[in-house]
């Protein structure tokens, strides 16, 4: 698509019936999205393997490298778009990748890690509730009930089976880490509205991201000149899971299955820890099976009609 092909900022009234028209470019469009969940998943690997380079230096630099790479497309495509995108699509566009980072980096300065990083990952399940507000879908029992084994799963995988106490004096931890599920869950529901807006946009909301983390980093942070791997670490982050990966998910939920979507990103969790098993970086355990099973079964679960409607396509 290019700019030629955007007409309007908002979504038509019937866009939803027109994409559910064609189940096999939604399924597809479901398929690339879902690309970016196993990006996502190498993301606390390479993150690891960047040392001790600040969160916001690392944000910006990342966002600096994913912005890079569609930057060329965007220009050439969409250049005369950008120019005149409407206010709401760059507030979107921006909000939701610098804001959920922000919130995220917040949540983990003022509450322990396993509490924020479980509350912060409630946003695949607010994805699945708010897609009932978007016009032509439907939430059914087992969308949610997917969604729910998956958050059971991911919960096992966060603490170890061990729970979650929750402090008084981490509220404005856990309060910053709510505030990040739900930007990025209303950032990936919000997204339909804007169809006909190419994903090459992607590349200056990177950009724009990448400007706002380096501003914070001069603020709160002291610089750390990167080595040699950790070049390549942030290198590998920006094409992958701090970069690429947003391209896809803007294109799959725009036009694809956000049930879906919100319910296969509880797989992210569980790849990241198998991949940090593989690689010696974390012990495998009966926790990481069971939420195994909770994620699949939630995922097939949440997917059975799809593919019930695809093998009768066939």
């Amino acid at each position: 698509m290019d700019a030629r092909d955007t007409q309007g900022d908002v979504v038509a009234p019937g866009h939803e019936r027109a994409e559910a028209a064609h189940p096999a470019r939604r399924m597809r469009a479901t398929g690339i999205g879902t690309v970016a969940v196993l990006l996502w998943a190498s993301l606390a690997l390479f993150t690891t393997l960047t040392g001790r380079i600040p969160p916001f230096q690392l944000t910006a630099m990342a966002f600096t490298v994913g912005g890079i790479i569609g930057l060329p497309r965007a220009v050439r495509g969409g250049g005369a778009l950008a120019r005149g995108l409407p206010g709401g699509a760059w507030a979107l566009g921006i909000g939701g990748l610098f804001g959920y980072h922000f919130f995220y980096f917040l949540a983990l300065r003022n509450a322990p890690a396993v509490d924020a990083g479980l509350i912060a990952y409630l946003w695949p399940l607010l994805i699945v509730v708010f897609s009932a507000l978007l016009p032509g879908e439907r939430l059914r029992w087992w969308h949610t009930a997917g969604a729910v084994l998956g958050l059971g799963g991911t919960f096992l995988l966060v603490t170890g089976g061990q729970g979650v106490h929750l402090r008084g004096e981490y509220l404005l931890g856990y309060a910053a880490a709510a505030v990040c599920a739900l930007v990025w869950s209303a950032y990936s529901v919000a997204n339909r509205r804007y169809p006909q807006v190419p994903t090459d946009m992607v590349a200056f909301f990177c950009l724009a991201t990448a400007a706002l983390a380096a501003v914070c980093h001069l603020l709160f942070e002291t610089t750390v000149r990167p080595d040699g791997w950790q070049w390549l670490a942030v290198l590998a982050l920006g094409l992958g899971p701090v970069g690429g990966a947003f391209y896809v998910w803007d294109h799959g939920t725009k036009h694809g299955d956000i049930r879906l979507l919100g319910t296969f990103s509880y797989f992210a969790p569980l790849l990241s820890t198998a991949l940090l098993v593989a690689t010696g970086r974390a012990d495998a355990s009966w926790r990481v099976a069971a939420a195994s099973v909770l994620i699949a079964g939630g995922a097939m679960l949440a997917s059975a009609e799809a593919l019930r409607s695809a093998r009768r396509r066939r």
